[in-house]
């Protein structure tokens, strides 16, 4: 398959498609992703976003956002208020600010996510309302949703067979699978398993991604504003990139049997003690 790569968000993207990417395609791709951070950072300071962070506001969102804070609706509620899309303020008391300071002071929960925001589709778009300061950090799901997003552009435009891979996020569509390794969380030469990945899409998420002090990483327990530490990593398989990408996510918190009573996935969950868990689909792709 051709290739179109590019880098976007902090990570290496990569286009597999059977027939060659047209320049106008690429265009409308790189516009996509353009768009969707100027959105959702809250590392720039003319981002949709960034004036929450100093007072109550309302602002105008895509129509994609709705999927995407309904997603985080649902992680947040049965994740008991860990997964939450306001954690942006807890990592910055960490050190994880928009000027990548590192300087860590004391952990600090985020705001309480149904009491500080609402939201509803307007026509071609979502209008999203705060009640307090908040700072949103979508890393949970974003990268997931953007990768679907990006998926459908190409989709619409012709392309039967294609994979976007954003680093730990991937979709594949096509008659071949692909063979993806998982990543071993603590030594990134190595692999835990690999599996087969087709028709569906494949999402990480892993504390060493994103580290920058003693136990200081990226995923973080709004309800605490403390980092895990219990679990190491988690890959999930799903039908699409945003629930399999929010899913990971949910992993490090949540039992899978509760996160399974509302959502069709298969999942590999690793801990820090490096015990792995599994579902049933996912049993041959460990390595023993």
């Amino acid at each position: 398959m051709p290739d179109f790569s590019f880098e976007a968000i902090g990570t290496a993207w990569t286009v597999s498609t059977a027939a060659p990417v047209t320049e106008q395609e690429r265009a409308a791709v790189t516009e996509l992703v353009d768009s969707y951070d100027r959105t959702y950072s809250r590392f720039r300071q003319d981002s949709v976003i960034a004036p929450l962070a100093a007072s109550p506001e309302t602002v105008d969102l895509p129509v994609s956002a709705a999927p995407l804070l309904s997603l985080f609706d649902t992680l947040n509620r049965l994740s008991g208020g860990a997964v939450n899309p306001l954690v942006g303020s807890s990592l910055e008391k960490l050190g994880y600010d928009a000027a990548y300071s590192f300087a860590a002071a004391a952990p600090s929960p985020a705001p309480d996510w149904a009491a500080s925001v609402s939201w509803q589709v307007l026509g071609d778009r979502t209008v999203l309302s705060t009640s307090v300061p908040v700072t949103f950090d979508i890393g949970a799901a974003g990268k997931g949703q953007l990768v679907d997003l990006v998926f459908e552009l190409l989709r619409a435009a012709g392309h039967r067979e294609l994979t976007v891979d954003a680093g730990s996020d991937l979709r594949h569509r096509g008659p071949r699978a692909l063979r993806v390794a998982l990543e071993h969380p603590y030594d990134t030469t190595q692999a835990i398993g690999v599996l087969p990945l087709q028709n569906r899409a494949l999402c990480a998420s892993a504390s060493n991604r994103r580290q920058w002090g003693d136990g200081l990483h990226h995923i973080v327990d709004a309800g605490t504003g403390r980092p895990v530490e219990t679990v190491a990593a988690a890959w999930v398989l799903a039908d699409n990139a945003m629930t399999a990408d929010g899913l990971a996510t949910a992993l490090f918190f949540t039992d899978p049997g509760t996160l399974a009573e509302e959502f069709a996935f298969d999942y590999v969950r690793m801990f820090s003690d490096g015990r792995a868990t599994f579902s049933d689909a996912m049993a041959g792709v460990l390595f023993s």
